[in-house]
């Protein structure tokens, strides 16, 4: 057996850092922009019955989480240790996932008409929540059902809090 043979990392090591590196970030910001994103656009769309509103406040959180999510992902560890790969590659794909997260039910806003953009906004997000509990299933052996209702019940709970500050104002 050669050096090169010995060197060459496993199929578990390459799946291992994939998930680590590249699978894990994703999820972390594609639920982060899915979940956080949804108190902003509910409550101000609730208060104000504009979708402008909410659309322009959905896409500066989107943003502004993502830049966070970057961030916070980029810092929190150099990946020497852990070996979870690069800060600045780990907080790219955490942002941008973070960003996409949070603006597909955000763009549903840009319909003027309150009720179709309601409509709209809530088809996106169950087309999130099923995307979500996938990769969960697909990358991290995550029950299919178990993922689903997880993480439907954090935006339900979400959705529900803004949506009823949204209404009180």
């Amino acid at each position: 057996m050669s050096m090169l043979t010995l060197a060459r990392p496993s199929a578990h090591q390459d799946e291992r850092s994939f998930l680590l590196q590249r699978a894990q970030p994703a999820m972390t910001g594609l639920i982060d922009g899915s979940l956080s994103t949804l108190a902003p656009i509910f409550a101000v769309v609730f208060a104000t019955h504009q979708p402008i509103y909410a659309f322009f406040a959905g896409l500066a959180t989107a943003i502004g989480a993502g830049v966070s999510m970057a961030f916070s992902e980029g810092l929190s560890d150099t990946g020497d240790l852990t070996g979870r790969g690069s800060p600045y590659r780990r907080g790219l794909i955490t942002g941008a996932g973070t960003f996409l997260g949070g603006v597909l039910h955000t763009l549903p806003f840009l319909i003027p008409e309150y009720r179709a953009a309601l409509v709209v906004a809530l088809a996106a997000i169950a087309f999130e929540l099923l995307t979500l509990a996938w990769i969960r299933w697909r990358f991290f052996g995550t029950g299919f059902l178990r993922s689903f209702v997880s993480i439907a019940l954090g935006g339900a709970i979400i959705a529900s809090v803004s949506a009823g500050l949204g209404a009180v104002s």
